[in-house]
């Protein structure tokens, strides 16, 4: 498969990735991963479940499909075929519950929607920590040129993250309710699940060699300044300036692709 048709297809509790962007956990595995086409794993803790040769499915420990699991595939197989079409909210809403969240008081408190995950995804390269990173198609395509009109101006942007999970989010939330914390304090800092807009795949955090990712600081650099002055060219624009509606921390950091036909 070449990279340009590489995609990550999401299911609700599990998701596949082309085989060549897995990272090996020892011999056993890398040697499991030769000649694969697609790694199966688990959405909640990345634990890998099973390969696919073909149409062939190499499960990788045992009991690693389970019965609900194997139906999934099935979920999988047509999230391919759907393209970019939103996942349902049903399994996050029950988890949400699960966790003491009230869904409609925090979108009434904050302004925030609930953000669906896409069905399938495209490869938009790597982030700093070289690891890939997730995109809606034509936010990918953005995200490309806009690095590649930076660079001729001197300037390199660096992703730190992309797309995210709701699992991602949930992960974020139990550890630190297993650490004692209560919701309200999580919330101060972190975004509920499934209102994080990095779930959605249009959105970016950008930064640059040398700044430390995710820093009130990037406003001073000259990436920052290019951006502000550019990004609007290729559909992207910042989500939570100083004063925003959502009374959400500035982060200047955080881009959102909008759309604009020309980087379509």
């Amino acid at each position: 498969m070449h990279p340009s048709e590489w995609r990550l297809i999401n299911g609700e509790a599990l998701e596949a990735i082309p085989a060549q962007l897995a990272r090996a956990r020892g011999n056993a595995s890398a040697r499991a991963l030769a000649g694969a086409d697609w790694l199966l794993r688990r959405k909640s803790d990345g634990r890998f479940l099973a390969l696919r040769r073909g149409d062939a499915l190499q499960p990788l420990w045992r009991g690693a499909l389970s019965r609900r699991m194997d139906a999934e595939l099935g979920e999988l197989v047509q999230a391919d075929l759907d393209g970019e079409a939103p996942r349902p909210l049903s399994g996050l809403l029950q988890r949400l519950h699960e966790l003491g969240l009230d869904e409609e008081a925090y979108a009434r408190e904050t302004g925030l929607a609930l953000v669906p995950e896409p069905s399938t995804l495209a490869f938009a390269g790597f982030d700093r920590y070289r690891r890939p990173l997730w995109l809606r198609a034509a936010v990918a395509r953005a995200w490309q040129a806009m690095r590649s009109s930076a660079l001729r101006d001197e300037l390199v942007l660096e992703a730190i993250s992309g797309y995210r999970s709701h699992d991602y989010q949930l992960g974020i939330f139990r550890r630190k309710l297993a650490r004692g914390q209560s919701v309200p304090e999580i919330l101060r800092v972190n975004a509920a699940p499934g209102f994080s807009e990095h779930h959605g795949g249009h959105v970016l955090d950008i930064s640059t060699p040398g700044e430390p990712a995710a820093e009130e600081s990037f406003e001073g650099t000259p990436a920052f300044a290019w951006l502000s002055s550019h990004a609007g060219e290729f559909g992207f624009e910042m989500s939570y300036p100083r004063g925003n509606a959502h009374g959400i921390d500035y982060e200047p950091w955080h881009w959102r692709w909008a759309g604009c036909p020309s980087a379509a």
